[in-house]
């Protein structure tokens, strides 16, 4: 398979995508956690972004987190956010908010994961979290 930008993806890197899809699919969002220097990291890689460790496991974060950022896309058939969201564990990851007026969509919004399930398989997407921020 290709990447996005046209070059090969090595069977490993094949491989951390079908493990995170494959949690998704059957209704796990899970991401990698470093046991050397215990970061979290997404998007999966082979190794530590932070220490170059290959010694990581896959844990359910809590799923809570707060927009980064949000752009708001127009579309004819309804509008949609696009929005960075930072997980409690640290990572950030891009997603959307769902289940809210695109306007009312905000930086700081708390948010909590949910998987939804698509024409085109799982979709990792966020809803805002009752009485908090």
């Amino acid at each position: 398979p290709m990447t996005d930008i046209g070059t090969p993806q090595s069977a490993a890197a094949q491989a951390c995508d079908q493990r995170y899809f494959g949690a998704l699919a059957e209704g796990r969002f899970e991401i990698p956690r470093c046991n050397s220097c215990g970061k979290h990291h997404f998007y999966p890689r082979l190794c530590c972004p932070y220490c170059g460790s290959q010694d990581l496991q896959w844990v359910a974060p809590s799923g809570l987190g707060q927009v980064y950022s949000v752009t708001i896309v127009r579309r004819v058939d309804g509008d949609y956010t696009v929005v960075l969201i930072d997980l409690e564990e640290g990572p950030r990851l891009m997603s959307r908010v769902v289940g809210l007026p695109v306007e009312q969509v905000r930086i700081g919004l708390t948010v909590r994961a949910r998987i939804y399930a698509t024409e085109d398989g799982p979709l990792l997407v966020f809803t805002a979290q009752e009485g908090r921020a």
